[in-house]
This record gives structure tokens, C-alpha cells and sequence, in this order.
């Protein structure tokens, strides 16, 4: 059989002189990953295909390599910071205002937290999956980071139960994008501004197994808890597999020294059952306090 000519792969037509040869094409990193596999960007790669910059998408040579947040809390050399931290304070003041336009009328929602890096048909993936459907039949928005792994399968449910799916996606270093199964996607450069997203638009948070971003959010969030900066917040912890070594750990290291009130151990919920989950999480009113 014989090679197929540059030109049938063009439908007949040769290649245009100023267009780089299929080889060198950037691979299709937002194309969804066959079922059971796992997310083809779900692994941090150095980024060589695309970036998302707030409203703004880089490819190839536009991709600079160093995020708004690096720029932001990288060392100061000479005075050259005064005349660029004013434009980034007005940046990070759109980015409040982009956040809180999207999704002021969001209404009731819980947020779900967990790896990306959970394959399709796992046992996780099909339990944030039911997580999502339950949320949006107890009639809350589902909140996730947008990406793949238990993100994509809690917006998948909430999106396959007729609901609201939203990402909060954050610029990185490496390939981002949006999963197939975000209906209202908002992204942003800084992570605190996502972080005031999450916790302002969010009645409580369901956390699954996941790695240092899901570590970020939940003590985020318990501190905020603890501290009083939140109330009625629920905090569920989904796999207790996974998270009761964390809990004996708090006890025996942290309040056994006098670090934390032995109290604080109530400021979640352990549970391997997904209606429990939902109904935690979904318990508490949204109140003046949370204002």
C-alpha cells in the first residue's frame, strides 16, 4: 500500500507555504480521553501547547512560561516594582469584579474538590459522578476547578442531572483547560481571587482524595472555619480510607501538643456514603454571617 500524499491529507489541496506540517501541530490536549483512561492533561507537563491567561488564550512562542501569580510574589530587584504593582492591583480588582459578575446569581451550590488525575470508570470518578447528580436533585449548583478527574466527573453528574456545572479554572504552568462538562466557567490568574469564589459562592465543600491542591482548599477552609471568618460552613471529607490517618494524625500530633482545640476534630465529616455526603454538605442555611 502506498504512502498517502501531502495532499490527500489536505482533502485534495496542498498545504499552504505558511502553514507548520501536521507534525508540528500542538496535540489536541481538550480532547476527552476514551472511557477508563486516564485524562490525557492530567498529569502537570511543561506547557509547550496553550495557556489560559484570564480572557486571554497563548500558544507556541505566546506562551511566556511564568504565571501572573510567579510575576506577583517573585523577589524585587531595584525600584522597577513601582511602576507595575499598580496595574496589578487594578488586574486583580477585574478579576473580582469578572467572578463576582458570573456568578452573583448562582444561587444555592456546594463545592467538590479532588485529584485530576482520577481515571474514568474508577470508583472515585463514579462516586464524585453520583455526587454531582444528588447535589443538583437536592437543588444546588455544582462548583468545581474544571479540570479533569473528580472535577470532570462532578460536573459531568451535575450536567447528566439537568443542573448547573461550574469551573473555577486558574492559570499554571503546565496544560489547563476546561472539562467538556462545564456549563459556566469563569478563569482567573490569582489563586486567592479563586479562592474568594469558591468560598463565597460555595454553602459547603466536599472534599475527595486528591493531592496539594486539595490540601490547599480544605485547611483554606478549616482555618477560616476555625477562625470565625466562615460560619455554618459544612466540610465533608469523602474516603475514609484516606482521610482517617490525617484525623488521627490532627489528634494525637497537633491537639495532643496544644496546636488545636480537640474541638476543632468537629469541623468535618468523614464519610464514605454518598447521601450522607450530599446531606452534610447541603445542611447548613446561607446566612448573614457568611455576607
Amino acid at each position: 500500500m502506498s504512502e498517502p500524499t501531502a495532499a490527500a491529507d489536505h482533502g485534495g489541496q496542498p498545504p499552504q507555504d505558511n502553514q507548520p506540517p501536521q507534525d508540528n501541530q500542538p496535540p489536541q490536549d481538550n480532547q476527552p480521553p476514551q472511557d477508563n483512561q486516564p485524562p490525557q492533561d492530567n498529569v502537570p507537563v511543561p506547557n509547550g501547547g496553550q495557556v489560559v491567561s484570564g480572557a486571554s488564550v497563548r500558544r507556541g512562542r505566546q506562551v511566556t512560561g511564568r504565571t501572573k501569580d510567579e510575576q506577583l510574589i517573585a523577589g524585587r530587584r531595584g525600584a522597577e516594582w513601582i511602576h507595575s504593582d499598580p496595574w496589578r492591583v487594578l488586574r486583580i480588582q477585574s478579576e473580582f469584579i469578572q467572578g463576582f459578575d458570573a456568578l452573583e446569581e448562582l444561587g444555592p451550590a456546594v463545592a467538590i474538590f479532588g485529584s485530576a488525575r482520577v481515571a474514568r470508570g474508577t470508583g472515585q470518578y463514579e462516586q464524585a459522578h453520583r455526587i454531582g447528580q444528588l447535589l443538583v436533585e437536592s437543588a444546588h449548583a455544582v462548583i468545581t476547578g474544571g479540570g479533569p478527574g473528580i472535577m470532570e466527573a462532578a460536573n459531568r453528574g451535575a450536567v447528566e442531572a439537568g443542573g448547573t456545572s461550574v469551573g473555577l479554572g486558574i492559570e499554571l504552568p503546565f496544560e489547563a483547560a476546561f472539562n467538556d462538562y462545564v456549563t459556566l466557567g469563569v478563569n482567573f490568574r490569582y489563586f486567592f481571587v479563586r479562592k474568594v469564589m469558591f468560598l463565597k459562592y460555595a454553602q459547603g465543600f466536599i472534599v475527595m482524595p486528591g493531592g496539594m491542591g486539595t490540601f490547599d482548599e480544605l485547611f483554606e477552609a478549616l482555618t477560616l472555619v476555625q477562625t470565625g471568618k466562615v460560619k455554618h460552613f459544612p466540610l465533608v471529607l469523602f474516603g475514609s480510607s484516606y482521610w482517617s490517618g490525617l484525623r488521627e494524625w490532627l489528634e494525637e500530633q497537633t491537639a495532643a501538643a496544644g496546636y488545636i482545640a480537640r474541638t476543632d476534630l468537629d469541623l468535618f465529616t468523614i464519610t464514605d456514603d454518598v447521601e450522607e455526603a450530599v446531606r452534610v454538605a447541603t445542611g447548613a442555611a446561607l446566612g448573614p454571617d457568611r455576607a
